[in-house]
This record gives C-alpha cells, structure tokens and sequence, in this order.
C-alpha cells in the first residue's frame, strides 16, 4: 500500500513541476467518485411537484406515500404500511428487481426510472409514464427520467403536464438566479451559430459563402433598446436569405416531427401478431354488444 502512494505521488510532483495544470487534473480526477444514477438523490423541489402531480391523477392522500430508499438501508427492511404507496427514486440498476418484489406483495408505487430504457423494467403488469423530463439530480447527474407504476390501466402513456412541471422546477435549480442567454427570432436576412448548430442537430446541410454576409453584433432595432445577439450573428445577402429561409422551413418540419429518425419496418411475423390482436380486441367487443345470451347461439 506504502508503494502504491508513494508512485502516486511522485505522478503528482512530476506533473506539477512540469506545469501541467490540465494533466494534473486529469490525475485527480480519476479519484473523484463517479455519478451513477444510483446515487441520484432528487432535489425535494422536483420529488414535491411530482408527488403533488401523482396525488392528483390518481387520487391519492400524500400522507399514504412512502420514500424507502436510503444510502446504506435497504427498502424491504423497511415498513409499509397498509394502504401506502411508494412514490420514490430507487436504484436504477435493480429497478426490475424492486418491481417484483412490490408487485409480488400487492404494494402500491410510482418509481423514478431511465427514460429511454424504462421499458426493460417489465417484470410485472405496469403501467409506463413517458415523459423524458431532464432532471439534475443532488449529484450533478443530469438523467432522462420517466416512470413506472401499478396505479394506472393502461400499458404506457404519456404526460406532458407532468413533464411541463418537472421542467419548471429543473431550471429552477440548474439556472437559479444565473443569468442565461434569452431566446430571440431573428429575419431570414440573420443567421447566429445557435440557428446553424440546431440544423446541424437535425440532420441539415447548410453552406454561407463569406462574400454572402457580413459580421453584425445586433439589429438595428435591437441598439436602440440596449440589446444584442448573444456570440454574434452575420447579416445575410438576399440570395442567401432565401437560402437560409428554406434550411429554416426543413428544420420546424423536421422538429414537427420529433427530430431526424431511421424508420423500421415489421416482419411478416410481427403483423400477424398484430392482426391477432386486433382480432382479439373486435371479437370481445362484439360478445359485449351481442350480449350472453345470443352468444350462446
């Protein structure tokens, strides 16, 4: 153990001698503990906008709700009472694993899980609640959220005023009284590097000759009340304008769509399963329309 502090240290006074500041940080950051999101312990500003959200769609007493994930302790030690509901964040990693064993014991809950693996979580009969809110978790992890439950229906929905609330809260805490850049439309005539950057983000070519435009630090309109584009921005030839207009009409279309995607295609395998399905769902529907007794033939 003695050696293995000691080549570390002198690690640290080579690299200190030799002045170099980004390689000694690099070095001690291999000691900072990692984030994971089993760690992510959520900003009590959040959990109470989605604990007010979950008693009000489902009609629930928050008094009933329970959060038994602890550091160090473990949740089926804990207590729960007849009737309560868990409506916490626990361990992503054994996410499917807590499921069963509420599942199995007829507890009630709505869990925190990873947005875009929430559907792995299928150990039991859930419901999936898609919303992909952005949540910065105590650690600094910032982690695509959504969750699963056994209070609702149906197999997976979404919520857009859940996600709308988890936002508001979110920025609260990573913007707090920062300030950020705001957020302005310019003319076709204008183009900044945040409009380039969100083309090249859904899948856009786009070229500006240099003799098409010229370096501006804001509009007219804007120095007249103090204001400027934030990094700068160029000011367009009418040619390049035009150009710049249907990039622009690519882009919102693109965005409509939820962004550049590779479409897939069913095998002939999956469509009968498919077709069995609706099958299944028109045959139940006309027994209930037709009634027992007419059923029976």
């Amino acid at each position: 153990m003695a050696m293995v502090l000691q080549i570390g240290m002198d690690e640290v006074l080579k690299l200190q001698e030799k002045g170099d500041e980004q390689a000694y940080q690099d070095f001690k950051d291999k000691f900072k503990p990692k984030k994971t999101t089993d760690d992510c312990y959520t900003p009590e500003n959040v959990y109470n906008v989605i604990a007010e959200w979950v008693a009000s769609e489902y009609n629930l007493d928050r008094a009933d709700f329970v959060r038994p994930f602890y550091p160090g302790e473990s949740y089926q030690d804990r207590e729960y009472p007849a009737g309560c509901v868990v409506v916490d964040n626990p361990p992503f990693s054994i996410l499917a694993e807590i499921i069963m064993w509420y599942a199995e014991r007829g507890i009630r809950f709505f869990l925190f899980g990873p947005g875009l693996t929430i559907f792995s979580a299928r150990r039991a009969d859930v419901t999936y609640i898609c919303t992909g809110a952005s949540i910065t978790y105590a650690n600094g992890a910032e982690v695509c959220t959504s969750f699963v439950t056994n209070l609702d229906t149906c197999r997976a929905r979404t919520a857009p005023d859940l996600y709308r609330l988890i936002e508001a809260e979110n920025d609260k805490n990573v913007y707090g009284s920062k300030a950020h850049p705001p957020k302005y439309e310019f003319p076709d005539c204008v183009v900044t590097a945040a409009i380039l950057q969100r083309w090249s983000k859904h899948g856009i070519s786009y070229r500006l000759e240099k003799d098409d435009c010229v370096r501006i630090s804001a509009l007219d309109s804007m120095k007249e009340v103090g204001k400027a584009i934030f990094g700068g921005g160029y000011l367009l030839s009418e040619e390049a304008a035009k150009t710049r207009a249907e990039a622009e009409k690519q882009a919102v279309a693109i965005a409509a769509r939820g962004g550049v995607r590779e479409l897939w295609t069913i095998s002939d395998r999956e469509r009968r399963i498919a077709d069995r399905l609706g099958n299944q769902r028109q045959g139940a529907a006309d027994h209930a329309e037709a009634g027992p007794e007419t059923w029976r033939g």
